[in-house]
């Protein structure tokens, strides 16, 4: 929850560079200029007035979607490839915006929202208008805050109803509080940065990282269709790809000779790290861990056909001998071998089960108290009848769609302990399998 939490806060924060939002805060705080004499106790409740209008919509957006879609509506949701490749396609479309390729529009039917924006502004001071303001600028911004609301909503579909709620308060509360703080001292608009080019460049190397963030949710259907279209090392050849353009931008005003004397250090600081980025990443292509970036990579499974998978029984990660998708064979070696049954309850598209992979089970203490256990992984947001099952089982024997899910069971399938989540202390996870560490 605490990963989770902070990816709404960094996505809140983000929203607010984006070419909707950054110009309309000095617009919007003049507004408040207007009641800047009016009592002080009066402005505090504006401000409060017009963020909290903000965060209640936002808000609203979680809570509707969480109530209406339910706990295994969200899951089922995070993993359509569909609703993944359109999110794709909307972080590449605001990507390209933000790099200058074609210019963003207020769409036809948000311009009852601005008329109703003008009519707010032409009453300032009553504590309706500010609340009804806060509103109609959340709907008038959503074109541009939609590519990090969409995706935040996705990734809080991990099985509990009240993530998105959650989410989205952290994020919307981040997303208002520079308006509430402008608001309520609107003397300080004059020390905001005024734009110019560093807001260019600064565009440019967002939409750079908005194409990176594409590439992730075109491969999260690649892994759920299983078109194999998007290897690993496709993907870590393009994020490379893309850290060399970020620095080849950065360096061409140098080269020119362009770059003037207060931003010559900065772009070239830039640069170096754009490089250092790019050259660290293209090193993951030869199997080498990126680390935290695993996360965001195909699971190593991914070559295996379903299917056959499913049919089998008996394949899955060759270092710990994983029964990938048949819980019943893994059920059946527990028998005969007597030891426990370790499940994984797993997604093709869960970041945290990537990073738990990569950075948890890889540990040699961790591999060795996993021998302990016939090991059965389970997928539970692919496309077709054995996922959901294996999603209903989830459910139905442990009250929860979340994922990762580690449960240990006995060879009768009696569940003896559980253990949900990301963590990343070593000690824990070996303390949950029985080993002291």
């Amino acid at each position: 929850m605490g990963s989770f939490l902070w990816l709404a806060a960094v996505t809140g924060a983000l929203s607010l560079l984006t070419p909707c939002v950054f110009p309309m805060i000095p617009v919007t705080v003049t507004w408040f200029n207007q009641v800047a004499n009016h009592a002080r106790n009066r402005v505090i409740r504006n401000a409060l007035l017009f963020a909290g209008g903000i965060v209640a919509t936002f808000t609203a957006l979680g809570l509707g979607l969480a109530l209406v879609v339910g706990a295994s509506g969200l899951a089922r949701l995070a993993a359509n490839p569909w609703v993944n490749i359109a999110i794709g396609l909307s972080f590449a479309a605001f990507a390209l915006n933000l790099m200058g390729a074609w210019e963003l529009r207020l769409p036809f039917m948000m311009k009852a929202v601005t008329e109703v924006d003008a009519s707010i502004r032409a009453r300032p001071g009553t504590a309706a208008s500010s609340l009804l303001m806060g509103f109609a600028f959340t709907l008038a911004s959503f074109t541009c805050t939609a590519p990090f609301v969409g995706p935040l909503l996705v990734s809080a579909a991990r099985g509990q109803w009240h993530r998105p709620f959650l989410g989205m308060i952290v994020f919307s509360t981040v997303f208002a509080a520079p308006f509430f703080i402008l608001a309520a001292l609107p003397r300080l608009t004059g020390h905001l940065p005024r734009p110019g080019k560093w807001m260019v460049t600064l565009r440019f190397l967002v939409g750079l990282a908005e194409l990176g963030a594409a590439i992730k949710f075109f491969s999260n259907a690649d892994l759920v269709l299983r078109t194999q279209a998007l290897p690993r090392q496709a993907i870590v050849f393009a994020w490379a790809a893309l850290a060399v353009i970020g620095a080849v931008y950065l360096a061409w005003p140098i080269v020119r000779g362009s770059a003037g004397p207060r931003h010559l250090v900065l772009r070239a600081a830039a640069m170096v790290m754009c490089l250092s980025a790019g050259g660290w990443i293209a090193s993951g292509a030869r199997d080498r861990s990126l680390g935290e970036l695993e996360a965001f990579l195909p699971p190593e499974e991914i070559t295996d056909d379903a299917t056959s998978v499913a049919q089998r029984g008996n394949s899955g990660d060759q270092r710990l001998g994983w029964i990938l998708n048949n819980h019943h064979a893994a059920l059946a070696q527990a028998r005969q071998s007597g030891k426990l049954v370790l499940i994984d309850f797993t997604g093709y598209t869960c970041t945290n089960c990537r990073w738990m992979e990569s950075n948890m089970f890889g540990r040699p203490d961790v591999t060795a108290a996993l021998h302990q256990f016939v090991l059965s992984r389970l997928y539970t947001d692919g496309d077709g009848p054995l996922y959901e099952q294996q999603q209903q089982f989830q459910e139905r024997q442990f009250g929860t769609v979340a994922l990762p899910l580690y449960a240990i069971v006995d060879a009768s399938g009696r569940t003896v302990r559980t253990f949900a989540g990301l963590t990343r202390s070593p000690a824990e996870f070996l303390a949950f399998l029985g080993t002291v560490s």
